[in-house]
């Protein structure tokens, strides 16, 4: 039962109310159809049905929807009493950060005589808008209120919008499938989140941040949804035609050489060679998030192999080593490991991006240069001066995370969100109801693994 402080009942709607009449009010005063969508600019021109927009983007925009329901969702079920919370939260973050984002994407570059115009590209936007703040949550995975999470949601779109105008309108970076926008920001905002909000008593809950058998199974099912997936993710707003196709090649390698890599060491690091689950879950993605920058560029398949390749090496040493030292050393609790999938893959992905954009030639891309490299088609600035500018977006996307988590963190500590108390954590039954005698089903669970692992002479007894 919810104690005082936890107690959502009147908590939670009213912030879900407040923020959603908001919502609905701006939409009605500030957005509308983009000629794809209103029925008289789209009838206006001569031209076929088949030309609207959302022919071309409405299969990649699906497909990224999963991922943010589905695929996110499912990642995160794996803590043993944790399960509605994952994908229930999962759930009510992203569809308010989808509308919040639709709104501050367009504010910032998507306004057109002082109206926001939407269609199916700007929902797309908002998903990885989305993403962004869905990162961040497996930071703060089981130790944070709904409330908390909607709190969270609020300013880490409105800081996302800006780092992404900054980036993608001021400096011309490229950033198709995020590398640097989406998951370096999300991961290193949600990194400096769960700092402010380090639990010096969480040992009063470890016994619960684990996972059991069924629960790592159901995360199993995010996983795969998100690798099937990821070549849509990164390709979905690039230029149709061949910068399209490439993206999703480029991923689909780099993504199952990161698979074989992920595997290979989740081995190796183990003393006795067992394959731990908690690397092929979240290792084997890591290959998406660092083919997300270069992805459109010809970064070829090979180039893309490679990348993959050391993505999943990094992420499973991450996991193994470097966890346990931002723990005990620096304070951050990562319930999730986003610093191993998301944080040091998007760092990667954004150095490969930078290199492969200083080597870019007219000889390489032909006359494919002024749809990948704009500025440099029209000599406005040299292959080098974009690889500058794709590191110095790195360090820009870095400042802001960091220095915006950090507020953030300190806002949502304030005790009228209703966090769970440190022995409360990663247990669904505080915010949720829970059916069923969990101690009852433990005990049979007990009683099948005994017969299932038993002996053949012991069977025979058991008999």
């Amino acid at each position: 039962m919810a104690d005082a402080n936890t107690n959502m009942r009147l908590k939670l709607p009213i912030t879900c109310f407040i923020l959603e009449i908001i919502l609905i009010i701006l939409f009605g005063v500030l957005v509308e159809y983009d000629k794809e969508t209103d029925a008289k600019k789209w009838h206006h021109s001569n031209h076929s049905q088949y030309d609207n927009d959302f022919y071309y983007r409405y299969p990649s925009f699906q497909d990224v929807h999963v991922m943010i329901f589905i695929g996110f969702g499912f990642l995160m079920t794996f803590l043993q009493r944790y399960g509605f919370s994952s994908v229930g939260f999962n759930f009510l973050i992203a569809a308010f950060a989808l509308q919040w984002a639709t709104l501050m994407q367009g504010f910032f570059h998507g306004m057109h005589g002082g109206k926001i115009h939407v269609g199916v590209e700007s929902m797309i936007n908002a998903d990885f808008c989305t993403g962004s703040v869905l990162i961040s949550f497996g930071a703060v995975l089981g130790k944070t209120s709904p409330v908390q999470l909607l709190v969270m949601a609020v300013f880490e779109v409105t800081l996302f919008a800006v780092n992404e105008f900054i980036l993608l309108s001021i400096l011309g970076t490229k950033d198709a499938g995020g590398s640097m926008t989406i998951h370096t920001f999300g991961a290193y905002f949600g990194l400096m989140v769960t700092r402010v909000l380090y639990r010096p008593n969480l040992d009063k809950s470890k016994h619960k941040n684990s996972s059991v058998y069924h629960s790592d199974l159901f995360a199993m099912i995010g996983t795969l949804y998100l690798w099937m997936f990821w070549p849509s993710f990164n390709s979905a707003i690039t230029a149709h035609g061949d910068d399209q196709h490439r993206t999703a090649l480029n991923t689909y390698y780099s993504l199952a050489a990161c698979t074989l890599s992920t595997y290979a060491m989740s081995a190796l690091t183990a003393h006795d060679g067992k394959l731990d689950m908690v690397h092929i879950q979240n290792a084997a993605l890591a290959g998406g998030v660092a083919a997300g920058t270069a992805g459109e560029m010809m970064l070829t398949p090979f180039g893309s192999m490679i990348v993959g390749f050391l993505a999943g090496i990094i992420s499973v040493l991450g996991y193994k080593y470097l966890s346990p030292i931002l723990e005990s050393k620096l304070k951050i609790q990562d319930t999730c490991g986003i610093h191993n999938l998301h944080g040091m893959p998007g760092v990667m992905g954004a150095i490969v991006g930078a290199v492969t954009a200083s080597l870019a030639t007219i000889e390489i891309y032909g006359d494919g240069m002024e749809e990948v490299f704009p500025d440099v088609a029209d000599k406005e600035r040299t292959a080098s001066y974009q690889g500058a500018v794709q590191a110095i977006s790195l360090a820009v996307t870095l400042g802001f995370a960091l220095v915006g988590g950090l507020l953030v963190g300190f806002i949502m500590k304030l005790p009228i969100f209703g966090a769970p108390s440190d022995a409360s954590c990663f247990e669904d039954s505080i915010y949720w109801e829970v059916p069923g005698d969990e101690g009852s089903h433990e005990g049979q669970l007990t009683t099948v693994k005994t017969e299932e692992f038993a002996k053949p002479e012991e069977t025979e007894k058991l008999n």
